[in-house]
């Protein structure tokens, strides 16, 4: 079998196990596949994603070239990723997208039809909600940067990565909106600016703003722009508008352009700053950032607004998307009375009386597991017997 490197840096052929030299077709299958999604504008964590499922499906498959399989090798993938690793729907379906870009779009192949396929279940899943107290209480534990980005993420209902991709420009104070430029699928939305964020957001500008007049001085300030932008306005990167809303705290050295730039803030510091937050607050669902932005879209639905504005604000492409929060109106489970609640409701009151449940446990015999049964009284001892009557002297023995 010949054996062909697959990283972008492997220009050699490595040996066969034969010992003889082989000249792979394509030794830079993955910058082909980099250069191919590039193109389509398809973003950075696409692209690392695709690239881990093309090497993946290589090395699955005994790193034979990709031109040799088809739709046969491809089942057996796909097959192989929900029975043995059982993942989930999306990341089949994402690893399914990533092998047509590498067949379609690199190789220029038509690969046919998949079917059968075994495919992983979709699971039908309520997002996690936070009522508007705890919401309050998780906020209430933060400071900083962080605190005003997960202000937007609730305010807002802005995505994580949203939420650290806005710039200076993005802030429209007049028009009381935020631009969500490229968000999911590429799109540009608005989004609401709370009134009560717009000072605390010019007091963060100041700090911002000095920081970068310090970057400037020592020979940095700029951030990294999408790449038509910056050949069509190359001195855009130091300029005030294109800067971090949360810009990191450290200067990094891009090694492709040698020139120090300051990143926006990391996702992973929000993300820790919230979980230590919601700890904090003692709330025991699973909230996350994105938690944020499920409870933004239900209070919204809660206060009466119309579920497609409550889509144009979230950037759903589709409205069954968003109708799934739906479920916290009175149209779900909250809304139905369990008949054990009319079972102990008392007619004169309005609310009902719940059972007197002991949760005490029952002492249980490790035996059998039956209850045990408390032992019964002894019975009573018979009376003492009489003492008899010595005989008389005279009487015969």
């Amino acid at each position: 079998m010949i054996r062909w490197p697959i990283g972008p840096n492997s220009a050699s052929p490595r040996p066969s196990p034969d010992g003889a030299r082989s000249n792979p077709p394509h030794p830079n299958l993955i910058e082909r596949v980099r250069a191919v999604m590039r193109a389509r504008h398809l973003s950075l964590r696409t692209e690392q994603a695709y690239v881990h499922w093309i090497v993946r499906f290589v090395k699955f498959h005994g790193m034979q070239h990709p031109e040799v399989l088809g739709a046969e090798e491809i089942r057996r993938f796909l097959s192989d990723l929900a029975i043995q690793h059982q993942v989930s729907a999306s990341t089949q379906n994402q690893a399914l997208a990533a092998l047509l870009v590498l067949f379609r779009d690199v190789l220029m192949r038509e690969i046919g039809t998949l079917e059968p396929i075994i495919r992983a279940k979709t699971p039908k899943r309520l997002p996690v909600v936070m009522t508007r107290e705890e919401v309050h209480a998780v906020l209430s534990q933060l400071s900083g940067a962080p605190a005003l980005a997960a202000h937007l993420l609730y305010g807002a209902g802005l995505r994580l990565m949203e939420s650290l991709h806005l710039r200076i420009k993005d802030v429209d104070f007049a028009a009381r909106q935020l631009v969500i430029r490229r968000a999911k699928g590429g799109k540009d939305r608005a989004a609401p600016l709370p009134a009560v964020l717009i000072e605390p957001l010019r007091d963060h500008l100041q700090l911002v703003r000095r920081l970068h007049h310090r970057d400037l001085e020592r020979g940095g300030g700029e951030v990294e722009l999408p790449a038509d932008l910056a050949r069509k306005y190359p001195h855009a990167a130091a300029s005030w508008s294109w800067q971090w809303l949360f810009p990191a705290r450290k200067l990094h050295f891009d090694p492709a352009t040698g020139t120090l730039r300051r990143h926006h803030l990391h996702e992973t510091v929000l993300q820790r700053c919230v979980q230590l937050a919601v700890a904090r607050a003692g709330i025991v669902k699973h909230a996350t950032c994105h938690t944020f932005r499920h409870s933004f879209a239900t209070h919204l639905l809660e206060d009466g607004y119309d579920i497609r504005t409550v889509q144009e604000l979230l950037g759903h492409e589709d409205v069954s998307t968003t109708m799934v929060y739906t479920h916290v109106l009175n149209r779900g489970a909250a809304a139905v009375r369990s008949p054990i609640d009319r079972l102990y409701a008392a007619p004169s009151l309005p609310v009902a009386r719940g059972p007197s449940i002991s949760l005490e446990r029952r002492p249980t015999d490790a035996t059998n597991r039956m209850p045990t049964q408390t032992p019964s009284a002894p019975p009573p001892s018979p009376p003492p017997a009489r003492p008899r009557r010595p005989p008389p002297a005279n009487h015969p023995s």
